[in-house]
C-alpha cells in the first residue's frame, strides 16, 4: 500500500518535501492558495489543489483525514499556519508536521500540542521525506555511493539482544557506529533522563529498547534492517 501525505504550503521548503515524497513512490496532496505554485507541481504529484487551508471544509472536502500525515510549509502567513494547524487538529489527523521559522513561533505551536516541529533552516525536504517515509529514522546524513549514515529508534525484533546475535554486518551489511542511551540522573533535585554516547559498542553489547542506534550503510540495506526487524 503506498504511502498518503499531504503538503500545504508550496514554497521552496514544501515543494522539495513534496517533490521528494512523490518521487519515492508516495501518493502526495499539494496544497497552496497561490495557483501558480500549484500549477508548478501539478506534473509531479498525484494531485495539487488551489484552496485556501484555513476553510475548514475546504480540508475535508479533499479527504485530508484520510493522509498518514500532512505537512503544513506554509511560510510566510504565520496566521495562517496557526488555523491550518488547529483545523487539522480539529479534524483529528493522525500526524501533524508543522513548520516554524523562529522560536516564537516553536514555542506557540509547543503550546497548541503540536508533536513535530519543522525548521526550514535546520531540515532539508529530503531529510524530512525520509523521515516521513521511514519513522524509525530519527536524522540521517546522505553519503556518495547510495551510502548513509543513520539514527534509528531500537527496532523490536533486535531489542535486549547483543550485537553478537544480530550479526549486524553479515546479515544486512551495516556497522554500528555507536548507541545513544538514557540515563536517569539527578537535576536540579529531580530524576532526568539523560543521553549519552557509550563509545564503540562491542559484540556482548546489549541494545536497550530505547536506545538510538547510529549506523551506517547502503540505504536499502538500512530500510531492510528496519522492515525486517519491526
Amino acid at each position: 500500500m503506498k504511502h498518503r501525505f499531504a503538503v500545504i504550503g508550496l514554497g521552496i521548503f514544501g515543494n522539495s518535501i513534496a517533490r521528494t515524497l512523490a518521487e519515492r513512490g508516495a501518493e502526495v496532496l499539494a496544497i497552496d492558495l497561490n495557483e501558480d505554485y500549484v500549477e508548478d507541481i501539478k506534473d509531479d504529484v498525484a494531485y495539487a489543489v488551489s484552496l485556501d487551508a484555513t476553510d475548514i471544509r475546504a480540508l475535508e472536502a479533499q479527504n485530508i483525514q484520510d493522509m498518514e500525515a500532512v505537512i503544513v510549509a506554509i511560510g510566510e502567513d504565520f496566521e495562517a499556519l496557526l488555523i491550518t494547524t488547529a483545523n487539522l487538529q480539529e479534524l483529528n489527523i493522525k500526524r501533524v508536521i508543522t513548520r516554524a521559522s523562529n522560536k516564537q513561533q516553536r514555542r506557540i505551536l509547543e503550546k497548541m500540542g503540536v508533536q513535530e516541529i519543522l525548521s526550514p533552516e535546520g531540515e532539508v525536504g529530503k531529510t524530512v521525506a525520509e523521515r516521513l517515509l521511514q519513522p524509525s529514522i530519527r536524522t540521517f546524513l546522505p553519503l556518495p555511493d547510495n551510502y548513509e549514515i543513520v539514527e534509528i529508534n531500537t527496532p523490536p525484533g533486535v531489542a535486549n539482544k547483543s550485537l553478537a546475535k544480530i550479526s549486524l554486518r553479515e546479515k544486512y551489511n551495516l556497522n554500528m557506529i555507536t548507541i545513544k542511551r538514557f540515563f536517569e540522573e539527578m537535576q536540579d533535585g529531580k530524576p532526568t533522563q539523560v543521553e549519552h554516547i557509550i563509545g564503540v559498542p562491542k559484540a556482548d553489547t546489549i541494545i536497550y529498547p530505547s536506545d538510538i542506534l547510529i549506523l551506517i550503510g547502503k540505504k536499502q540495506d538500512v530500510k531492510r534492517f528496519i522492515e525486517v526487524n519491526r
